[in-house]
Parts: C-alpha cells; sequence; structure tokens
C-alpha cells in the first residue's frame, strides 16, 4: 500500500468537506469553504497517480474552479456527465461541461489560477429550506437525492431537473447522508435524531426504521456519511455506539438485523465508503484455484483522525492508519478500479492511499458481480451473454455502424461506466420485490398482525390485506389497506382483496378512494384503498359494525341485486337498503345484518339524480356517518323517477338493461374545448297548443343561437362540428355548431342511455342495451341498432364507460374491468382491454420504452386500458413468472395493442406500439417475426395486379413506418443483413 498526501490538492488551507473521483479515473471533485464562501473545485487525477506528471509543469492540477458554492456533498452521476453539489445556500446544484472556450481566470486570483475545463451550473434545485448536507445519485442516475439540516430528503428526477419526485419526511433531526441500495430498491438515511432510516424506492414509503445502536451516541458530527455494500447485502452507519465503544454499525438486508459491527475507533465514526469492486482471494502462481467466498472492502473514518480498511472476510481491520489528518475526516471515495483510495479532512488536506491487488484481492468483473446480484435478487440487473459475444462481430455495413455508434453513445449517456445496458435502466424484479420473495413478504406480513383492546377489555386483531399474485398493478395500497369487516365474523378468508385500476395508486388529491367491482362469480370483497384515512383502531371499534356506516375513506354504494349501474359517475353515493335499521343493535344482530347486506353488494359509480327518496339524495358525508333521518329513510322504489326504466314486452319477458338519465328542468353542459363550445337547456319554456316546449341554447365563440323543440330534452352531447339531443319522445336531433338542423328527427326504439358526439360522427346508446353510431357527414349509419347482449354476460355486467372515438369508432367499458369496440368492418365487437387479463400484468415492456417516446396518454386505447397499462412499467414486479414465459406473455400482450390500435384506428398509438413491438423483437432475438412485420411493411417490390397489400394503414404510409423500424433493427448487431436487405430495397425503391 502507498500513501501520499499530495499538498497542492487544497481549499487555501480551509476545511474540505467531500471528496468524490470521477467514473473515468481521471479527475476528482471536492467541495469545502473558499477564502469568503464554498467553493467545489475539480482537480486532475493524473499528477496524484505519478509522480512524473505532478512534476511536470504542462500538466495541469486543477482543472476547474466554481466559486460561491459551499459543497458539503459533492457527487459525480454513474455516467460522469453531471457533478451534483449541496451546499449552505439550501440550492443542490448541477454542473455539466461545456465545449471549451479558452482558459478562463478565476475570479479575483492572479493570472496563474486559470480553468482548464469549463463546467457551468445547467441546473439549480430549490426545495430545502436549510443547508443540504448530501447528495447521491440513484444507481442508473434516474433520480438524485439530497439531505438537509430541514430533516427532510428531497428526491429529485435526473432524467428531467428540476422536477421532483417526492419529499421524505420522518426524520426529527438534522439529515447528514445517504446511499442508494445498488439494486434501487432502498435509500438509506442518517440524521442526528439518532436513527437510520430504509425507504422503499417502488412507493417512497419507509420500509425500517432502525434506531438501536443510535440510542447511547452523544455529541454531534459533522457529516453522518453511511455506504452499501456493492453486493447489496450490508448496510453500514456511521456514529453508532456499542458499550460505550464508538462503532460503525452493519445492517443486514435480510431484516435489518443489527448483529455486527466495525469497532476500534476511539471517536465517532464520521464516514464509511464501500469498495465498488466484489473481491475473491487472489490465486497464488501455480496453484490450484479453491473455490473461495466474494467479498467486500470497506473504509472508516472517524472523528480519531484515523482511517481503517477493513475485508468482510477478515475479523480484523487490514489495516489502521493513525494521525493521518490533524482534525476530523470528512469523506471517502474509491476508485472505479477499487486499488486507490482519496481521503479528505476537516483541517483542508487530502491523501491518496493506492492497494495492491495482492491486498484486497482479484476484482470481479461486471459479469461475475452481475451474476452475483441475479443470484441474490433474480433478474435484476443481468446483462445478456450475447452482449458479449456480440461486441466482437465486425461491423458490415455503414448505415449500422452508425446506428451501433448512436446506441452506445446512448448508452453512455443512460449508464455509468459499469456497463449495465440501457435496458436494465429500471430494475427488472420476478419473484421477488425489494428483494424480498412473496413468500416472505406473506410471512412478514402475518408476524406484524396488529392487536387493540376495546373498551370492554376483548381483544381485536386488525385483518390485513395480502395481496394475490394475479393483482393489477402493484400499488402501495396493497400493503397498508385494511379490509373493514364486521368484529365477530371471520370473511378475511372467503374474501379476495381486489385490486382494480381505481385504486388509490395514481389518483389525484382530494378524490375519494372508488371501491371497484369485483369480477363475475367473486364474493363481493370490501377493501379500503387509501389506509392513511382510517385508523385500525376505528376499523375494528366493535360499533363500527352495529352502526353499519360506510367510514369515511370508502364509498359503498349498496344497490339491490338487478345490477342496474348508470354511466357517468360525478358523485358517490350511499344507498341504504330499508333492511338496515338506524337504531343501535345488538353485535351479533348487526353482523348478520351486515353479512346480508354483503350479499347484495355491488360497487358502483352512481349519478346522484338516480338514487333519489323523495326528491332528497342520500349522500355521504366527507366525515362521519351519514345523518340519522337520511340513514332510517327507507327507500321504497329501488330507483324512483326514472323514464321507462322498468318497461317491459312480452308479458315481462325482456327486462331493459342500461339506466336512462332523468329528465331535468335545465341543464349545461360543454360540447368541446376548441372551438368553445357551449349547450343550454332548458325544459318545459311554454307550452304551446297543449304541447311543451323546449329550449336548446348553444354558445359557439361568443356566438350564440337556440332552437325550440317539442318535448323535453333528455340528454345532449356535442363536439367541434355537430351538437346532438336526444328527447323524452325517443327522438334523436342533430345539429351543426351554428345551428343548422343535419338530420331529419331519427326515431329511436328506446329510450336513450348514452349520447356521444365526436367529429362528425354521432353514438346513442339505448336503454334496451343497443348501440347506432352514424356519420352526419355522409348520412349514413356505421352502426345499426347493434345489440350489447353478446357482451353483457352475467347478471351482474353493466356499461361502466362509453365513448366514441374520433374515428366514429364505438368502445363500450363494462363493469367487469372489459372494454370492448365495434368494429364496423369486421362487424363484430372486439375485445381491447380487460382489467383482469394477466397478459397486462405479467408484460414487461419496460426495456422497449425510450425516453422519446411520449406516452399515447389520450388515445382511446389508452383511456378505456388506464393504469393497468402501467403495470408493466411498474419499478417493481410480484409476478413470479419464469423469463421465457414473461416473454411470450409480453410478446402476446404487444401484439394485442397492436390490433387493438388498428380496430380503433387510432394512427398515433398504433405507431407506438408497433415501435415498441420492434424493439421488443430485436431485444429478444426473435428473427422470424421481425422479417414477417418487415415484409407486410415493405409490400411488393415490383407492381402486380394479384397483390391485396394496401400501402398505407390508418393513414400512415407502411414504408415510413419501415423506415422507422429499421434504426431500431440497426441497434442489434445479429440483425445485421436483414437491417440491410430492407434498407437496400427502401433505397430502390426510393430510387425508382
Amino acid at each position: 500500500m502507498k500513501l501520499l498526501k499530495p499538498s497542492w490538492v487544497s481549499h487555501n488551507g480551509k476545511p474540505i468537506f467531500s471528496v468524490d473521483i470521477h467514473p473515468d479515473g481521471t479527475k476528482f471533485a471536492t467541495g469545502g469553504q473558499g477564502e469568503d464562501s464554498g467553493k467545489v473545485m475539480i482537480w486532475n487525477m493524473a499528477p496524484v497517480l505519478r509522480e512524473e506528471d505532478e512534476k511536470n509543469e504542462n500538466i495541469p492540477k486543477m482543472l476547474c474552479q466554481m466559486d460561491n458554492h459551499l459543497g458539503n456533498g459533492s457527487r459525480w452521476s454513474n455516467n460522469g456527465l453531471y457533478l451534483a453539489s449541496g451546499g449552505d445556500d439550501k440550492l443542490v446544484m448541477v454542473w455539466r461541461r461545456a465545449a471549451f472556450i479558452g482558459p478562463s481566470t478565476v475570479f479575483g486570483s492572479s493570472s496563474k489560477l486559470a480553468n482548464v475545463e469549463q463546467w457551468r451550473c445547467v441546473t439549480i434545485l430549490r426545495n430545502h429550506t436549510g443547508d443540504v448536507m448530501d447528495v447521491a445519485w440513484s444507481p442508473h442516475d434516474m433520480w438524485l437525492a439530497s439531505c438537509s439540516v430541514d430533516n427532510t430528503i428531497v428526491i429529485w428526477n435526473a432524467r428531467k431537473f428540476p422536477e421532483m419526485v417526492t419529499c421524505l419526511r420522518g426524520h426529527t433531526g438534522l439529515v447528514k447522508g445517504l446511499t442508494w441500495d445498488p439494486v434501487g430498491k432502498y435509500i438509506a438515511s442518517q440524521a442526528d435524531d439518532h436513527s437510520l432510516k430504509v425507504w422503499r424506492t417502488v412507493d417512497w414509503q419507509m420500509e425500517a426504521n432502525i434506531t438501536k445502536p443510535f440510542t447511547e451516541c452523544g455529541g454531534t458530527t459533522h457529516v453522518l456519511r453511511l455506504s452499501w455494500s456493492p453486493d447489496g447485502q450490508y448496510l453500514v452507519s456511521a456514529h453508532a455506539m456499542n458499550n460505550s465503544g464508538p462503532t460503525a454499525q452493519i445492517v443486514e438486508r435480510d431484516g435489518w438485523k443489527t448483529n455486527m459491527d466495525f469497532v476500534g475507533h476511539r471517536k465517532a465514526v464520521t464516514v464509511v465508503k464501500f469498495n465498488p469492486k466484489i473481491f475473491k482471494k487472489k490465486q497464488k502462481n501455480g496453484s490450484s484455484p479453491k473455490p473461495s467466498c466474494p467479498y467486500c472492502c470497506c473504509a472508516v473514518g472517524s472523528k480519531d483522525r484515523s482511517l481503517s480498511v477493513w475485508l468482510t472476510s477478515l475479523k480484523r481491520p487490514l489495516v489502521v492508519i493513525h494521525d493521518l489528518f490533524d482534525k476530523s475526516i470528512m469523506d471517502i471515495s474509491w476508485t472505479l478500479t477499487g486499488l486507490g483510495m482519496l481521503v479528505c479532512s476537516m483541517d483542508g488536506t487530502v491523501a491518496y492511499l493506492d492497494f495492491s491487488m495482492d491486498e484486497l484481492g482479484d476484482p470481479l468483473n461486471e459479469e461475475e458481480k452481475n451474476s452475483i446480484h441475479q443470484n441474490i435478487y433474480g433478474k435484476s440487473l443481468a446483462i445478456t451473454s450475447t452482449e458479449a459475444q456480440l461486441s466482437t462481430t465486425i461491423i458490415e455495413n455503414p448505415e449500422m455502424l452508425k446506428y451501433q455508434q448512436e446506441r452506445q453513445n446512448s448508452a453512455q449517456a443512460n449508464v455509468g461506466p459499469g456497463g449495465a445496458k440501457p435496458e436494465s435502466s429500471t430494475p427488472k424484479l420476478n419473484s421477488v420485490m425489494n428483494g424480498e420473495s412473496l413468500e416472505d413478504i406473506r410471512k412478514n406480513l402475518l408476524k406484524k398482525q396488529v392487536e387493540t383492546r376495546t373498551a370492554d377489555g376483548r381483544r381485536r386483531i386488525t385483518p390485513l390485506c395480502i395481496a394475490q399474485l394475479d393483482t393489477g398493478d402493484f400499488s402501495p395500497a396493497l400493503f397498508n389497506s385494511v379490509p373493514i369487516l364486521p368484529s365477530g365474523t371471520s370473511m378475511s378468508n372467503q374474501l379476495p382483496p381486489q385490486l382494480g385500476s381505481d385504486s388509490n395508486h395514481g389518483q389525484k388529491p382530494g378524490q375519494e378512494p372508488m371501491l371497484t367491482s369485483p369480477p363475475a362469480g367473486s364474493a363481493p370483497s370490501l377493501l379500503l384503498t387509501s389506509a392513511s384515512k382510517i385508523e385500525p383502531m376505528k376499523a375494528l371499534d366493535s360499533r363500527f359494525t352495529e352502526r353499519s356506516k360506510a367510514t369515511s375513506g370508502v364509498t359503498v354504494a349498496i344497490s339491490s341485486t338487478t345490477g342496474l349501474v348508470p354511466l357517468e359517475r360525478p358523485k358517490e353515493v350511499v344507498l341504504v337498503p330499508k333492511d338496515v335499521k338506524a337504531k343501535e343493535d345488538t353485535s351479533s344482530d348487526s353482523e348478520d345484518k351486515m353479512a346480508s347486506i354483503n350479499k347484495n353488494l355491488a360497487f358502483a359509480k352512481r349519478k346522484p339524480e338516480l338514487l333519489m327518496d323523495g326528491g332528497e339524495v342520500v349522500e355521504k358525508r366527507k366525515k362521519g356517518r351519514p345523518r340519522k333521518d337520511k340513514m332510517a329513510a327507507p327507500i321504497t322504489q329501488t330507483l324512483p323517477q326514472v323514464d321507462g326504466l322498468f318497461e317491459s314486452t312480452l308479458s315481462g319477458a325482456f327486462l331493459l338493461r342500461l339506466p336512462t338519465p332523468s329528465t331535468q328542468k335545465s341543464f349545461s353542459l360543454q360540447g368541446s374545448m376548441e372551438p368553445s363550445v357551449f349547450l343550454e337547456v332548458e325544459n318545459e319554456v311554454s307550452v304551446v297548443a297543449g304541447s311543451r316546449l323546449s329550449q336548446l341554447r348553444v354558445t359557439r365563440d361568443g356566438r350564440d343561437w337556440n332552437t325550440l323543440l317539442p318535448s323535453s330534452v333528455v340528454t345532449a352531447a356535442g363536439s367541434s362540428e355537430i351538437l346532438a339531443v336526444a328527447c323524452s319522445d325517443r327522438m334523436l336531433s342533430v345539429f351543426s355548431s351554428c345551428g343548422r338542423r343535419l338530420l331529419p328527427a331519427i326515431q329511436l326504439g328506446m329510450p336513450v342511455s348514452a349520447l356521444h358526439c365526436t367529429a362528425h360522427f354521432v353514438m346513442a346508446l339505448t336503454a334496451g342495451a343497443t348501440l347506432s353510431v352514424w356519420d352526419v357527414q355522409k348520412q349514413k349509419a356505421l352502426v345499426k341498432n347493434e345489440s350489447l347482449s353478446s357482451i353483457l354476460s352475467g347478471a351482474d355486467t353493466t356499461v361502466s364507460q362509453s365513448l366514441l372515438t374520433q374515428q366514429g369508432v364505438p368502445v363500450i367499458g363494462l363493469s367487469n374491468g372489459k372494454s370492448y369496440c365495434f368494429s364496423s368492418s369486421l362487424e363484430t365487437w372486439t375485445l381491447i382491454a380487460d382489467k383482469g387479463d394477466s397478459l397486462v400484468q405479467c408484460a414487461d415492456f419496460r426495456s422497449c420504452l425510450t425516453n422519446s417516446d411520449r406516452s399515447v396518454s389520450t388515445g382511446p386505447l389508452a383511456v378505456m386500458q388506464g393504469r393497468n397499462l402501467n403495470a408493466g412499467r411498474l419499478a417493481s414486479r410480484l409476478s413470479s413468472t419464469p423469463h421465457h414465459l414473461q416473454q411470450s406473455m409480453t410478446l402476446a400482450f404487444l401484439e394485442n395493442q397492436l390490433a387493438s390500435s388498428l380496430t380503433l384506428q387510432s394512427a398515433q398509438e398504433y405507431r407506438y406500439w408497433l415501435l415498441i413491438y420492434a424493439r421488443f423483437l430485436v431485444n429478444e432475438g426473435s428473427e422470424f417475426r421481425l422479417r414477417e412485420l418487415c415484409k407486410e411493411l415493405l409490400g411488393p417490390v415490383h407492381k402486380s395486379t394479384s397483390t391485396s397489400w394496401e400501402p398505407t394503414t390508418l393513414g400512415l404510409r407502411k414504408r415510413d413506418l419501415l423506415q422507422e423500424v429499421l434504426p431500431v433493427i440497426g441497434e442489434n448487431l445479429r440483425f445485421q443483413r436483414l437491417f440491410t436487405e430492407y434498407q437496400d430495397q427502401l433505397e430502390l425503391l426510393r430510387n425508382k
């Protein structure tokens, strides 16, 4: 081991608080105090490493100096492009190297001090209200974390500075250190409140709060730099105590146990830093290699001015260096090779330690390190071996070379020199979540059961929702949701906890969480998706069941078994069947009641007009239980004031399926935003010759027009071009947005249940569950009285959503989570989305999304699939599917998306999914399908009469699409022949 103290690295004798070596090992940054303010400096590494470079005056020592910013923590991003520094000015500054303009002198200094490199501040992150103590980049530079004396940790989106992802609150003292788990599942923080906290990155909630090793700690240190081992198994803290002696506490990832520590320093430990490499024992020359356990190396610095270096394979430290500095050690940084280390101190000096492989061992290469990660965490950061084999392939095509270089550049931009390919930028996790298998999660949950005692001394155990494997998107609500059950009944085993796409995940603040309908055939379950709104104590209060109330935070609409669900859902409403008494019953009695209600539960989002009792809407109040008078009001008619709802033909043989909106005295709605079109309807404005006239008033871009209709208007809809109005006499009238009547009144067979207009299309869904769509411009029917009976399977299934796309394709969403569109060319209903579809939940195409892919969240397919689509992109998955099965499921899912976009005639979405599909085929190496795709897009090269090939699809030229797909194929060397073949054919066609 060599030890060197380069005296020229100095902040004019002022303290240096942080040091960090650039990932490429050519430079390092120091942050600390300057003459009259803080400064961050970038130094050349060469003069530190080689004596001849130090003596050579032509080799610069200082590369750049950034003034007026105190660098409590300066950290390079893993890809080496950025330097983040946090200071006493409450700011985090992110620097990037600028194009060289020429040497610029440092302000106020003699001409000798010239900046060799230009680093400029590209973004300033403002949120902290106190000094920023430390910053840390996540393993793939997705996030940047900063901690401060304001007791918070802020997570920034490093792909979209200055966007803030979240603010982690929980510490009650100054937060002085941060470290990311190398697999990206957790971030850990340490603060002056004598605690170390571990946070999950999947939902940014606290995973563990470790206080035991820190309770004895007295006094404070300037920093508490903790560190995570490169294999992710151990987290080592600063400033812990054991038997009144200062230690560095070792926390095991498995159960966050604190049984081991590094002992020996005389004063508090300020900084711990793991070597980025994992080592194995060095083999003696000629001796047969013995299989040895890989181990890690860790450096510990203390207030006692000494430094110790430990190997996890040894009981004692490898080396201890006493009195290395005059004051406390502030920061440590290892080179990426694992053999060099820089240490800085409060006394304003820096020391460099150079180790040999004989001392530390043989560092494992990236592949071996990844296989260790893979063994521990599943296929999280594994690199496919084919990459290594392909790197030796000769590139034959200049275009191919261009795409390969672009790919490498983007790979460097996305990922640090660690070499993991960009696809792994969000770690894939199969059977594990946060490094634990699903089984472990379940076991741990069962251990943590919460017991409460009621006033009369009876024990109550809070039931926990333990997620099924096939839940939709993994939502944080899974772990803290409390199903509300009657106190005595043990329904928890019969109720499958459902997590529909309407779960609290991603909900707008202020919205009430909604309960989603269970799939047909399963017992309706009660699940509280927002646990934050209810304490377990209240949920299981024995009086809860006696009140049979809807607890605040839950919306339960109890309807009779007719299963009628209206279409719009502006408000949720609580209906109480008349067999529920308002008076406080005895416990057992009310449990039977609760069970009987449970049988009848249909969760629905309802329109208040439909649930009236003598003109008074029974609505859920925000807090507490509903008023007694409202609770007690028995509902005699299920749905009064709904026109013609139970009209039956053929002596009741046919029951109408869908509810209709009730007639209101007046209502208004917005037809379109651009141009702005407002409709106002006033029914029964005057009576002429016995008929009651209604008025329709329309404002378009500030200009008004109105017209009279001979009967009451029930519902209306509008687009930028046309307006449609349905009346109580089942007549449908269509006007242009300037007031001209475009069609004679259409007589509908049944009252209208829902009406939609987009562009020049009108869609009417009747109470008899039939659907019609008209093209007003061409004056023809696209869909004629098509019955929904084929898709409304099961007595409980009803329509929960309906829409009409810009191309005039009708889409119907059902309460069982399935969505269909009617294809007029195929003349049949086609399934386009299914919330319960396991393909959606197991498909994993995150690796195929590029930063430039703008999510097409407004297309009809995205609207119908909702958040279910993001299941494939969540940072952590609960699917225990093997890779080959997941690959097949993803392929099937992407092909479904393509087919659905085609049927919906959604060109944007078709192009979006086509590129993801192509990228997936390229990543997975399926040449057979790729070739077929290219062939379909290219079409016949020579014109012939027999071909049925269409040059466009949904208005997109297929050969233009091929032009977009080819660069994607060019990213994989394996397909260079395929690439060249189609590239040449496209050229040929272009020159024709």
